[in-house]
């Protein structure tokens, strides 16, 4: 049973920037026909995915967040990590790590979710 969590800070200050990590077990990220993104739910919106990277380390992102977003992967510690930079009080929402499957794009495991408030 693949599990995922998030960590990271729950307050963020207006301009700086959001660094998340997701930390998997039970399954290695280094797997093909996966994919291992991020997904944030705004308050009282939908979800919305922002990022995904491939175990060949290929990436893809949100054009709405690409400017100012990264994703990247570290192998060793079977995680990775989101960068959001230069954050508004729009990027408050619940953010979640989830798995992806190539062969259809849908998710078959998700993190709890991590609250991050953008407040001054």
């Amino acid at each position: 049973q693949v599990q995922l969590q998030e960590s990271g800070p729950g307050l963020v200050q207006p301009s700086q920037t959001l660094s998340l990590t997701c930390t998997i077990s039970g399954g290695s990220i280094a797997t093909d026909f996966y994919y291992w993104t991020w997904i944030r739910q705004p308050p009282g919106k939908g979800l919305e995915s922002i990022a995904h990277i491939w175990n060949s380390g290929g990436t893809g992102y949100s054009p709405s967040l690409k400017s100012r977003t990264s994703i990247s992967r570290d192998t060793s510690k079977n995680q990775f990590t989101l960068q959001l930079y230069s954050v508004t009080p729009e990027d408050t929402a619940v953010y979640y790590c989830a798995r992806g499957r190539s062969r259809d794009w849908s998710y078959d495991y998700w993190g709890p979710g991590i609250q991050v408030t953008v407040s001054s």
